[in-house]
């Protein structure tokens, strides 16, 4: 297979349309901006999108409201690979994989995604993809699970008094990773804590916020002006957290990923 550019959109959160908690209406979508990006990183002009609902364990409404968003954004087809299905072969959820133009990841339990992925093969073949240039993007879990490290609410699926947990992502952006960051004040604390002996910055997002990766650059976009994306890191025994500014061109990765203000 030949190595294309790699592409990447990891989105600090937001609504896309889901059905209220009250079942009355549907929440306004608040990321299609960003998600426009999604659709123009695939550079066809009737792209695929491959939804991986592995975190929401499978959650058909959810799928319903991807496909919906996404169709009326542009996007040709929405398909959903649902892993508890448990006819597919290793084969068929390969080629399912490979065979879009890009890929979303939504939202939920990111621990309990990252254990069922390594267990059937699936961080493989989203590697595969990224490779191919398949764009690859999500929000919360979606998000979380393209770093390398991410800050996560997991445990609280299980328990409702228990903190943050870290869990290990994929490792195709070599940071540590919090979405919904303004959103729950108290993941900056998580955040401070983590990085306190790390050698890696993390990457803080607020909901409609996205760090969109092409090969060695990056860019910060957002659907909403107040949404902000940050650089945290431990220096010289102190915690910086500098905001990191949204612009049209694209910068060197290489100064995102480094402990310095200098990005």
């Amino acid at each position: 297979m030949t190595s294309k550019l790699q592409k990447i959109i990891a989105i600090g959160g937001g609504e896309i349309g889901q059905l209220r908690e009250n079942g009355h209406g549907n929440y306004a979508p608040e990321t299609t901006l960003i998600d426009r990006e999604i659709l123009h990183l695939t550079d066809k002009k009737k792209p695929t999108l491959l939804f991986i609902p592995t975190a929401s364990s499978d959650s058909k409404s959810y799928y319903q409201t991807v496909e919906k968003h996404f169709l009326e954004i542009g996007f040709a087809s929405v398909d959903a690979l649902f892993l508890s299905d448990k006819s597919l072969t290793k084969e068929q959820i390969e080629k399912n994989i490979l065979s879009h133009d890009a890929i979303y990841v939504g939202g939920g339990n990111t621990l309990k995604m990252m254990t069922i992925w390594r267990d059937m093969g699936i961080d493989n073949m989203l590697n595969m993809a990224l490779k191919k240039g398949i764009v690859l993007s999500g929000l919360s879990a979606g998000s979380i699970c393209w770093f390398y490290q991410g800050i996560s609410d997991s445990a609280s699926y299980e328990d409702k008094n228990e903190k943050y947990i870290k869990v290990a992502g994929l490792n195709f952006i070599d940071a540590i990773h919090s979405p919904h960051f303004s959103e729950e004040p108290q993941r900056k604390h998580a955040i401070e804590a983590l990085t306190r002996n790390s050698s890696k910055v993390a990457i803080c997002l607020d909901n409609a916020v996205a760090l969109v990766i092409i090969g060695n650059k990056y860019k910060i976009i957002r659907s909403s002006s107040g949404a902000k994306a940050y650089k945290a890191y431990w220096e010289n025994d102190e915690f910086k957290l500098n905001e990191i500014a949204p612009k049209e061109k694209f910068m060197n990765i290489d100064d995102l990923l480094v402990k310095s203000s200098n990005s």
